[in-house]
């Protein structure tokens, strides 16, 4: 049976995200984003400094590298303290909660932390594709994104340029900013560097990786602490936003939307990371199980990730979800 058929013949078990939803009774019709508080009482702009100061010997991710970023120097990262940006635009390939009609209004950073060896945007990620932008040049980005309509901005891969966009929001805040911010994230972050987004990203957007250290180093640049580091990250950004509910037409304002990508031969360990969301989660959190993995970059030099997953390693996958009990799994065909 192949997965497109599988798909649907799940639709049973797992209910449609927009079925199972309801807005709260007494619910304010009128979103205000979380950060708007944060910037009319000045305290947003002095976390964007604190982050700022932090560049000096960065330890804004995990790999805690201490590069004074400050002098020019660049980080494991690859980035230093001038904004490198790929691109700014719609985009109606992310969660249909957060594309609706008009798109997520997705900011590609350059650089990344991890530097996966199958990443599907390499050239972006650790081949510094993108142009050196200012502060106010993102904040004009996000006005930009809200003028056109877009449901959110949504910032991809965005840790490394957390002291940018955070007195990047600050500026468009003062020049009618609205939209939720979208903190799309490759789910490897520092508990501290999130505590100081609280109240600040209203929407997380974390990849839940890899549930085996060994993997995680092996794919991921020696990030054997992915999965601990992870599991603390996801438990914060759950305390903070709670889980997704989407309002009446839809569209997502606040909550936290994993993904999991399923790779070939269990690599990802797919059962371990969705047993611990299930364990550890609300059963409702809503999880994006993709089926998209295509090998990218180095994966041609690991055989055991160089090729598709099948239809068989998907519907595994699934069953583990519903073992798990989690009721809000997003399929993919």
């Amino acid at each position: 049976m192949g997965v497109r058929t599988l798909s649907f013949t799940l639709a049973a078990i797992y209910i449609p995200f927009f079925n199972k939803t309801r807005v709260k009774p007494g619910e304010k019709k009128d979103f205000e984003p979380a950060y708007l508080k944060l910037h009319k009482t000045g305290e947003l702009r002095k976390r964007g400094e604190e982050l700022w100061r932090m560049m000096k010997s960065c330890r804004i991710c995990p790999r805690g590298c201490g590069v004074n970023r400050l002098e020019g120097k660049k980080g494991f990262c690859g980035a230093s303290s001038q904004l490198i940006v790929s691109s700014c635009h719609p985009h109606f390939g992310e969660e249909k909660p957060l594309v609706g009609k008009k798109g997520s209004g997705t900011i590609f950073f350059t650089n990344c932390s991890l530097r996966c060896v199958f990443c599907i945007n390499w050239e972006i990620s650790q081949g510094g594709q993108g142009q050196p932008r200012s502060i106010n040049d993102l904040a004009d980005m996000m006005l930009g994104l809200q003028s056109r309509g877009c449901h959110n901005v949504n910032f991809v891969t965005p840790t490394h340029y957390l002291p940018h966009i955070v007195l990047a929001v600050d500026k468009a805040a003062a020049k009618g900013l609205r939209l939720p911010l979208v903190y799309n994230t490759c789910g490897w972050e520092r508990i501290e560097i999130l505590k100081m987004l609280d109240g600040i990203v209203d929407i997380y957007l974390p990849d839940f990786k890899y549930s085996s250290n060994k993997m995680a180093a092996k794919y991921s640049s020696n990030a054997s602490s992915y999965p601990e580091i992870s599991q603390k990250a996801h438990l914060e950004m759950q305390r903070q936003v709670g889980v997704a509910v989407p309002a009446k037409d839809g569209i997502m304002h606040r909550g936290l939307m994993v993904r999991h990508l399923v790779m070939p031969n269990n690599t990802s360990g797919t059962k371990g990371v969705i047993g611990w969301i299930g364990q550890n989660l609300p059963k409702n959190t809503y999880l994006n199980l993709m089926n998209q993995y295509r090998p990218c970059y180095k994966a041609f030099n690991y055989p055991e990730i160089a090729r598709r997953i099948t239809a068989r390693e998907y519907r595994d996958a699934v069953q583990w979800a519903k073992e798990a009990g989690l009721t809000n799994v997003h399929l993919q065909d």
